[in-house]
């Protein structure tokens, strides 16, 4: 459930992650923050993620090759560029985007189907001096299991987000995004690869739909979706703002 033709990936080699192998590996914070995150101008968003994130962030809806559409979070007005991480790596937006949060681990599937944890071994914070063991033994150490049930419980909310988004697609609510920003020296940024919900449609559709879309916990996604575009003006200031310091 990656969405890779939308979305960056942070991962240069990641590979599964083997006791064996990994024996003697350990991990600490990266010296360079956020820098890997630095050219991600938008990031998938889990539903649960929502309230929080609306505050920093427009929420919009990226298209996968497969024709399926899932939330993520703008961060940027153009490719490679993310306005919320800073010169120096660090991150500067009142909340983090669990997509962010768990690297340089991620969950993948592999040939049996069977859902794997494998790492970045290209991660600048892997066997730095004061890093904490992967494992201890066969077994996972502390750092490891906490990361290994974050990753579970994303990979949950993930599964639940994609039902919510395919609900939105059936009930016909989302609809392609067409916006250009303009910054005070005339630049524009045409925003066009994106859907949104469709307000519009959204007050007509049925009381039936309507009372399982609010059932379900969709219509408070939906309304924090709304209310999150008007994080595009906050965009907007970020662009001006590291321009006039260029």
């Amino acid at each position: 459930m990656e969405y890779q033709s939308k979305l960056p990936m942070f991962y240069k080699k990641p590979v599964p992650l083997n006791s064996e192998t990994h024996a003697t590996m350990t991990i600490s914070q990266s010296p360079r923050g956020f820098e890997f995150a630095a050219s991600a101008h938008s990031v998938m968003l889990a539903g649960l993620e929502f309230a929080e994130a609306c505050r920093f962030f427009p929420i919009l809806f990226a298209t996968s090759d497969s024709g399926s559409a899932l939330p993520v979070a703008l961060m940027g007005l153009q490719s490679g560029e993310n306005l919320f991480v800073g010169s120096s790596g660090e991150w500067q937006a009142g909340y983090l985007p669990a997509y962010i949060r768990r690297y340089p681990f991620i969950n993948t599937e592999g040939d049996d189907a069977a859902i794997l944890v494998c790492i970045d071994e290209e991660f600048d914070g892997l066997n730095r001096e004061g890093g904490e063991p992967l494992f201890e033994g066969k077994a996972p150490g502390p750092y490891l299991q906490k990361s290994m049930e974050f990753l579970n419980e994303y990979l949950i909310q993930m599964k639940a987000t994609d039902v919510f988004s395919r609900q939105l697609q059936d009930m016909g609510l989302l609809k392609p995004m067409s916006a250009t920003i303009q910054l005070v020296d005339s630049r524009k940024f045409n925003l066009t690869d994106f859907l949104i919900v469709d307000e519009q449609k959204l007050a007509e559709i049925d009381v039936e739909s309507m009372e399982k879309l609010f059932r379900s916990g969709g219509l408070a996604l939906v309304y924090a979706h709304i209310l999150s575009l008007r994080s595009l003006q906050g965009l907007l200031d970020r662009k001006a703002s590291r321009h006039l310091e260029s």
